[in-house]
């Protein structure tokens, strides 16, 4: 854990550098944020903030909660969505442009110290399944889709159903950590997010990455500080806190 902070500490002094001289008026920004990429952007904005001066307000909520909110005309200047998701506000006109971020896996926890899970391959993944006692995924979201179709596909759906926990929202690590669940999968950013588990990614034939964008509303307050927060985000010195986070740069 010290090595990690100390990792983060290091990039965040390396992207204050960035915009520590030439501060232009300050401006206020407003960013909405997902579960995922809340590692990321909880360390990297602040940062940003401090060195720029700019006032970034941010609002954690659920991809599809900061869809609706979009579609019904709130006002926003940055949405950290899923390419995808930003890709359709953009064709309904409630952004403009996106800039991807960072790459997200899917990954498995279990409570730490126990027998890692063999995801080795897909037949060792569904013995995994099969064997344990009791299981955890998201309702709805991206991976917890995921993980459904690949369940269906593994041909194990009957056998789940019983021993399966829906999360409908928050992080299913925290099942985990509690021992309430044996095995819970998510996305590795946010399985990383709880303390007292121990994280797998899926095997690359079993993978799905997905693309997370900063989505960029058509008319921003402050157009000019948010292409600056965008270009710190995406900065070089930026991917450190991406990778400890559990994710890759885009």
């Amino acid at each position: 854990m010290i090595r990690f902070k100390l990792v983060v500490a290091v990039a965040i002094v390396l992207l204050a550098a960035l915009l520590s001289t030439g501060r232009a008026q300050t401006a206020e920004i407003t960013l909405m944020c997902p579960p995922p990429m809340r590692g990321v952007i909880g360390e990297l904005v602040p940062a940003f903030a401090r060195a720029s001066g700019h006032t970034v307000a941010i609002v954690y909520a659920p991809s599809k909660a900061i869809i609706a909110r979009l579609m019904a005309d709130e006002k926003v200047d940055v949405a950290v969505l899923t390419a995808p998701a930003a890709d359709s506000l953009i064709k309904a006109g409630k952004l403009s442009r996106r800039v991807n971020l960072a790459r997200s896996s899917i990954g498995v926890a279990v409570r730490h110290g126990a027998p890692a899970p063999d995801v080795t391959s897909a037949e060792a993944f569904r013995r995994t399944l099969l064997a344990a006692k009791s299981f955890a995924r998201n309702d709805g979201a991206d991976s917890g889709i995921y993980m459904k179709a690949l369940i269906e596909h593994l041909g194990i759906t009957e056998q789940m159903k019983p021993k399966t926990t829906l999360v409908p929202s928050g992080y299913v690590a925290e099942l985990v950590a509690r021992g309430e669940v044996e095995l819970g999968a998510q996305q590795v950013s946010e399985l990383l997010s709880i303390a007292g588990v121990d994280v797998t990614p899926l095997p690359p034939e079993l993978q799905h990455v997905m693309i997370f964008s900063a989505g960029i509303a058509p008319a921003p307050a402050s157009p000019a500080a948010v292409d600056a927060l965008v270009e710190f985000l995406t900065a070089p010195a930026a991917a450190t806190s991406i990778k400890v986070r559990g994710l890759d740069p885009a």
